[in-house]
């Protein structure tokens, strides 16, 4: 199963530049990496990231995360992927653009 982390593309090439995304400040906040399965990427894009721009979209394989990888429950009590350790760069299988939809919500991969 892929899971998504959304993020501003500057924190993307810092974490190039070092190997590793250590997360954002939310992310450092709580503990833990937040990710979203593809049914809740969109929504979290809504609530948590509109109208910022220049955003990209991390898609990593959860396999590949090993037990570090939680499943949580959260919002409305849906189980949401947590990463309980850094995510190494070479885990992020594809990165996405997400530009500005209408309303200013970034659009995610469906």
């Amino acid at each position: 199963m892929r899971i998504y982390k959304i993020l501003p593309r500057g924190e993307w090439a810092a974490a190039q530049r070092a190997g590793r995304f250590e997360g954002s400040a939310v992310d450092h906040a709580d503990g833990y990496i937040h990710f979203s399965t593809a049914a809740q990427a969109g929504e979290t894009a809504r609530r948590h990231f509109a109208g910022i721009a220049d955003l990209v979209v991390l898609e990593v394989e959860a396999d590949d995360l090993g037990p570090a990888l939680r499943w949580e429950p959260s919002r409305g009590g849906d189980l949401f992927p947590h990463l309980y350790e850094a995510l190494e760069v070479r885990w992020v299988r594809a990165v996405h653009e997400a530009p500005l939809g209408p309303h200013g919500v970034p659009r995610v991969p469906a």
